[in-house]
């Protein structure tokens, strides 16, 4: 039953003016029997009747259209015909039709202005063909009928209107909550690009470092050879470790495909393992000076991990770009700071700048350092190389997630 009627609903929606014919032949239906049911006193069926019908219920197909046109083609035709005729008619129930149907469709103002005017208009029609007074029953019933039928029109507009503006209000909902998951699978997608990058970048430049020396002295000095497979094998163990934390972080605790004796646990790293991260470098051939300023303390999880990520980036684009160059890392805590310099003295590139396709180093930096709320800068150092420089939040207030 239900989809019959939304069945019918629809299809009458798709052809409005069908439904509004129908409405038009019914209601002269209506008139045309209730000029014919029997003797008495009501009105008889005349040609000019069964003519002034036709004309004013046909006009109703047009409501849609011409609301306010067509119930002043109904008014004009009952007042038209009750002036000819000289007696009531049953034609006031096309105006009471028009009035109704008018207010459903144009603003209240107009409708109850419009509704008003026919109501005087039939109101003084009906006077002066029958002599009879304002408060005579049936000149105040025809007032009323035309009232009810513009309140009514005027409560189901009120109603449509209403019906869709909550329907706007939660397809708007919907449609900003799936933006809101758009934007959150995009940031989700993001970080985890950043965590991979950083993770991996760091151990690939080192193995691609001591791969160039291995193949180098390989025939002259096999000692250095292994040593330097010693490293790469040491580098593939620690990115496979710092995968395997990455993902193991990234994935949510508790899956049902995750045995929970391999759920990774390991903290993200932060500024106590900067030693090991600039020995692994030192350990790679890359002259690294490190010095810290200021009086070490406890920083915000997320401000530790960006510094360690930065210092990380940016001496791993040192020793792609220009591995026999210095490195000088600078830590400095100032009172609401955590500075991290990171600059080499500009020895010889491997690779003139902006040869190959540009990388996602820098482009992650930045990211990271605008997390927190820091500044992230790059430029020419003092010394004819390259310079990172991240001031980040370090205040004691900073919360962190």
């Amino acid at each position: 039953m239900q989809h019959l009627r939304a069945s019918l609903k629809q299809a009458l929606r798709a052809r409005p003016y069908l439904f509004d014919t129908a409405v038009a032949v019914f209601v002269y239906a209506v008139i045309l029997t209730a000029t014919s049911a029997g003797p008495g006193p009501g009105p008889e069926l005349t040609p000019g009747l069964a003519v002034t019908g036709a004309v004013v219920c046909g006009a109703l197909a047009f409501r849609r259209r011409w609301p306010l046109g067509v119930l002043a083609v109904t008014v004009t035709g009952t007042v038209v015909h009750d002036a000819v005729a000289s007696s009531r008619s049953p034609l006031i129930l096309v105006a009471v039709v028009a009035a109704f149907s008018a207010a459903t469709l144009v603003p209240r103002r107009t409708a109850w202005i419009a509704g008003t005017a026919a109501a005087l208009t039939l109101a003084v029609s009906r006077m002066l063909a029958s002599d009879e007074t304002w408060l005579h029953p049936e000149i105040v019933g025809l007032v009323a009928w035309l009232g009810m039928a513009t309140a009514a029109g005027d409560a189901l507009r009120s109603r449509r209107a209403y019906v869709a503006a909550i329907e706007e209000r939660a397809r708007r909902a919907e449609q900003t909550r799936e933006e809101e998951a758009e934007r959150r699978v995009m940031e989700e997608r993001l970080r985890i690009a950043r965590e991979l990058h950083d993770v991996l970048a760091h151990h690939i430049a080192l193995i691609n470092v001591q791969s160039q020396v291995a193949a180098h002295v390989l025939d002259d000095e096999p000692a250095q050879a292994r040593e330097a497979l010693g490293h790469i094998r040491l580098a593939g163990r620690a990115a496979l470790e710092e995968l395997r934390t990455t993902v193991g972080l990234l994935r949510r605790p508790g899956s049902q495909d995750e045995p929970l004796n391999e759920l990774v646990t390991e903290p993200a790293p932060g500024l106590d393992r900067l030693d090991d991260l600039i020995g692994s470098f030192t350990a790679a051939g890359l002259a690294v000076d490190f010095r810290t300023e200021g009086d070490p303390r406890p920083l915000p999880a997320p401000v530790e991990l960006a510094a360690f990520r930065v210092t990380q980036e940016a001496l791993t684009n040192v020793s792609k770009h220009a591995p026999r160059a210095r490195a000088t890392v600078r830590i400095a805590y100032t009172p609401r700071d955590l500075v991290v310099d990171v600059a080499d003295d500009g020895g010889p590139l491997k690779a003139p700048p902006g040869a190959g396709p540009a990388g996602h180093g820098l482009v992650g930096m930045r990211e990271r350092a605008l997390s927190v709320g820091g500044t992230f800068t790059t430029g020419p150092s003092v010394t004819g190389g390259f310079r990172v420089l991240a001031v980040l939040p370090a205040a004691l207030g900073v919360s962190t997630p």
